[in-house]
Order: structure tokens, then C-alpha cells, then sequence
């Protein structure tokens, strides 16, 4: 009975593992998202924002990255349901990030502080971007989509007669 009961508990901390969050993405964090940051002062709260990169700055000792965010999943990676975003943030952190790697669309999780707001435009519109010193720079792998085509079964079994 004990061993049944053992096994049982490790099964399920397996496959809770499966579901977490990458070490360097874990814990707990403000739950609130870019344009609530954007709309109110939320300056010293800590984050784990993440999303599609819009594009890569890089500057004499520091890059920042302009993101659109989205909601995460449980492992803390972007998730895109829909076209629904959180709006868009700026996230910086200390040392050099290739743009080349850190390409338009790639999905990135960050967490840091929101250190303040920055002004910038998209297109003609004025948007108040919160700025998060990241502390976590977590780039995912690309997904890989796969067309999944189904043949019915070969004869006899197709029921022609």
C-alpha cells in the first residue's frame, strides 16, 4: 500500500514538472500586465512580462528590447489565443543581445522591475511604454509547426462496395 502510495506521489511530481516554469522563470510576480502598468504608476514592481520582440535596441551598455506583450502560459511562455495583447513595454538589461538572434517575432520572457515609462511613437500615435529593468532574459526556442495529414485507411477498409 505504501509503495503504491509512493509511486502515486512521484508520478504526479513528474508530470507537475513537466508543466512548471524553467528555473530561471520561476516564483512569484505582480499580475499586472503592460497597458495597467502603461495606464497607472506601477513604478518598483516586480514582473514576468513576456511576448513577441518588436525590435532590438542596442546601446553603448545596455539592450532594450520593444515588445508586444501576451499573456503566459504555465511554463511562462508566451501564449497567442488570440489577437488580444497586453499592450507593449520596453524591457532593458546590462550587456550586449545580437539582434541577429533576438529577431523580429521571436518569443521572449522577461523579469525584472518596471524602473519607469518612456514616450514613444507608433506610427503617428503617442504610446506610454512602461520600462522594465530585466534581471531575466529567458529567448524560447522556435516553434515548430507541423501540417499533420490523414489519409483514410487502405483498402478493403475504405468501404467502396
Amino acid at each position: 500500500m505504501n509503495v503504491r502510495l509512493a509511486l502515486l506521489a512521484l508520478g504526479a511530481a513528474l508530470l507537475s514538472a513537466c508543466a512548471s516554469a524553467p528555473q530561471p522563470l520561476q516564483g512569484a510576480y505582480n499580475p499586472i500586465t503592460p497597458r495597467e502598468a502603461a495606464a497607472s504608476d506601477s513604478t518598483g514592481a516586480t514582473v514576468r512580462w513576456g511576448g513577441r520582440i518588436v525590435s532590438v535596441e542596442p546601446q553603448p551598455n545596455r539592450t532594450c528590447f520593444e515588445m508586444i506583450s501576451t499573456n503566459l502560459n504555465e511554463s511562462a511562455r508566451p501564449y497567442w489565443g488570440s489577437d488580444d495583447t497586453g499592450g507593449r513595454f520596453l524591457a532593458c538589461r546590462t550587456g550586449f543581445y545580437d539582434p541577429a538572434v533576438f529577431e523580429k517575432n521571436r518569443e521572449v520572457t522577461f523579469i525584472g522591475r518596471i524602473a519607469g515609462y518612456e514616450n514613444r511613437r507608433i506610427g503617428e500615435y503617442d504610446y506610454r511604454f512602461p520600462r522594465v529593468d530585466a534581471d531575466v532574459v529567458y529567448l524560447w526556442p522556435v516553434r515548430e509547426t507541423v501540417d499533420v495529414v490523414q489519409y483514410p485507411a487502405p483498402w478493403p477498409w475504405w468501404g467502396w462496395w
